[in-house]
């Protein structure tokens, strides 16, 4: 049977279909009583699966097209193809994922991000969808349509989305450096660390007096010498110290593309063995040093199973089920021990701490709760339109309904 990226999930399709045109997948569409759309499999929970039909858009026609200001993409492909794609006509994304692996179809739907104050999630680069409905009908959600914030960031609850044109920018350079063992006192002043670059990320395993690294990604002048007293590495480093540089974007201040600095590990290299387990949860920004003081008192029992935490800051938007709907967020990301009964033992716990206070589970990563209706202020909208378009649950699955969102 097929697995997702990491091992941990063995996909319980019946079959997984592999249209060769959008017309043969409007025709299984039509045809298929429940159907879920499967991406780069990077998820790491049941969301992209069903005890029925998966289908893989990897065969459909892989054209990407320029024109206005705007890309227009076929929804399987990878931030890395298409990055290389707009570079060469000098052009750019505002931001990526630290993985550039990735789908863009996937990462939209999920509302996965990368990092920066003045950066949104992935998803709010979007401009308009193509998408398959239940019946097989294909349409196109644009900006301007009323209800177009509800169809980014949608779970695969829609229909198949079969492409996406995104807006684009003039290409542009990034120098990235990376200060290790700054004191976990910066993080008092959160907001001065989280705006001294284009993209800033923290890390740590939640132990001891000094966070493991900070990353900075910068777009306009020199790094600072030091960050509250800690000096640049002189070598490249990795946020994971038992894992290979090899992976890893260029640092040490040398200026580069955009593509080959925002992320943190390269096109060309797997970024780790995929042994792991990925859980992550979004914090109104006015919380997250409240969010992060409880997650370090719990740092002893979470250091263990935990290869290492990141902490990203994302834009407010306005996509009904993002993590930054309505707000700026701090993002809290975990990558975890493949060892899913103690990860598991531990998530109730966490969401105990961060769930009162705000939080929003990245969608394709683990977590435990339920119990999100809360969470979201565009929640109810949202089940009214997935009952306005799917009323016979084509794009439902176990994963929606334990969330009644079908």
């Amino acid at each position: 049977m097929e697995q997702n990226w990491a091992g941990n999930l063995t996909y319980r399709a019946s079959r997984i279909a592999r249209p060769g045109s959008v017309a043969e997948l409007q025709q299984l569409v039509a045809e298929t009583p429940r159907i879920r759309a499967l991406g780069s499999r990077h998820s790491f929970n049941e969301l992209a699966d069903t005890p029925e039909v998966l289908v893989s858009l990897d065969s459909l026609p892989a054209a990407i097209s320029i024109a206005d200001g705007q890309v227009t993409v076929p929804a399987a492909t990878r931030y890395g193809d298409l990055a290389a794609a707009l570079q060469a006509e000098g052009l750019a994304l505002p931001n990526l994922a630290s993985l550039p692996h990735i789908s863009v179809a996937g990462a939209v739907a999920t509302g996965t991000h990368g990092s920066g104050d003045g950066n949104g999630c992935l998803s709010t680069a979007v401009a308009a969808l193509d998408v398959v409905g239940p019946t097989g009908e294909l349409r196109r959600v644009a900006r301007s349509d009323p209800e177009f914030d509800g169809h980014v960031v949608a779970l695969g609850a829609l229909g198949v989305v079969v492409s996406l044109t995104l807006d684009v920018l003039p290409t542009f350079e990034v120098r990235q450096t990376v200060y290790p063992r700054v004191p976990w006192s910066a993080v008092e002043d959160l907001d001065a660390v989280m705006s001294s670059a284009y993209s800033v990320s923290l890390f740590t395993d939640w132990t001891g007096e000094h966070l493991r690294q900070v990353w900075l990604k910068s777009t306009d002048s020199e790094p600072p010498a030091d960050l509250h007293g800690a000096a640049p590495s002189p070598v490249p480093v990795h946020m994971i110290p038992e894992e290979s540089v090899a992976a890893v974007t260029e640092q040490l201040s040398v200026p580069g593309a955009w593509l080959d600095r925002l992320p943190h590990f390269r096109m060309t290299h797997k970024p780790s063995s995929g042994d792991e387990l990925q859980s992550e949860y979004l914090l109104p920004r006015d919380r997250a040093v409240e969010a992060i003081a409880r997650i370090r008192a719990m740092g002893q029992r979470i250091a263990p199973v935990l290869h290492v935490t990141e902490i990203r800051s994302v834009a407010e938007d306005t996509l009904w089920l993002s993590g930054a709907y309505g707000r700026p967020a701090i993002a809290i990301h975990f990558t975890w021990h493949q060892k899913p009964a103690e990860v598991f033992a531990l998530l109730p716990d966490i969401e105990a701490a961060l769930l009162p206070l705000g939080a929003r589970p990245h969608w394709g990563k683990c977590f435990a709760t339920t119990d999100l209706a809360g969470q979201y202020p565009k929640w109810t909208d949202f089940a009214e339109l997935r009952s306005d378009l799917d009323p016979a649950g084509v794009f439902g699955n176990p994963f929606l309904e334990r969330l009644s969102l079908t």
